[in-house]
């Protein structure tokens, strides 16, 4: 039912058109983790796998804005972004379509990679290293821009946050999401891409904008139906 929202015309499928884009994204997300594992295991440097602000601003490993979006800190951290991508993907993709939904995946991943790469290089002109010097992996980046994008979609859509027991709406989880993770890092000193994550978030937001503009009552209809 969600389908009719599509933004994306309706076509002739192929075999291809029918494969669920988020199996294929997280199917691609364990390849990549498992790969890059056994090349870490191999001595490979870590540089040539995760972004890191100080190597992007002396123009080296800049492909690590792609890598790191597909690498992942350890199995957790893999089975956490891949179990939240099942659900928060799985939506987004049936409300503007496979083609929109992979473009704006990796588009969200590489601006937050941008934004974290910018916000550590100023930090760090200003007299704060911050996360200059930090590597920053993980497909968090651009699950926040799938969030960023549900905030203005669905914005009453009721979800469960972490281990809270009640539902949330979507328009106060996002944000709520982000900020509990910062207090966690802060407190507690855990390396979390917190700029890279509000990159994310701010990319699907602004794409949310667009969107609503653009599509002015189809998504008036998304926001009625999942309220």
């Amino acid at each position: 039912m969600v389908g009719v929202y599509s933004f994306s015309p309706v076509k002739k499928r192929s075999i291809f058109s029918l494969l669920s884009m988020t199996l294929i994204l997280v199917g691609l997300n364990i390849v990549a983790f498992v790969i890059f594992t056994i090349l870490l295991g191999f001595k490979v440097p870590v540089d040539y796998v995760a972004i890191k602000p100080a190597n992007i601003l002396n123009g080296k490993y800049l492909w690590t804005f792609v890598t790191s979006m597909f690498m992942h800190g350890g199995f957790f951290h893999l089975f956490a972004n891949m179990f939240s991508l099942v659900f928060i993907g799985s939506l987004v993709e049936k409300i503007i379509g496979p083609k929109r939904y992979l473009s704006f995946y990796l588009i969200s991943g590489l601006l937050a990679g941008l934004f974290f790469v910018v916000v550590g290089s100023i930090m760090y002109a200003l007299g704060y290293p911050g996360d200059f010097n930090t590597f920053a992996v993980g497909a968090s980046g651009a699950l926040f821009g799938l969030v960023g994008l549900l905030v203005l979609l669905t914005p009453n859509l009721p979800v469960f946050v972490m281990f809270i027991p009640i539902p949330i709406k979507m328009k106060y989880a996002g944000p709520g999401i982000l900020i509990v993770l910062w207090l966690i890092s802060v407190a507690g000193n855990v390396p979390i891409g917190n700029t890279a994550h509000l990159g994310g978030l701010l990319a699907g937001l602004g794409y949310g904008l667009y969107l609503r503009r653009k599509y002015k009552n189809k998504v008036r209809m998304i926001g009625r139906h999942f309220s």
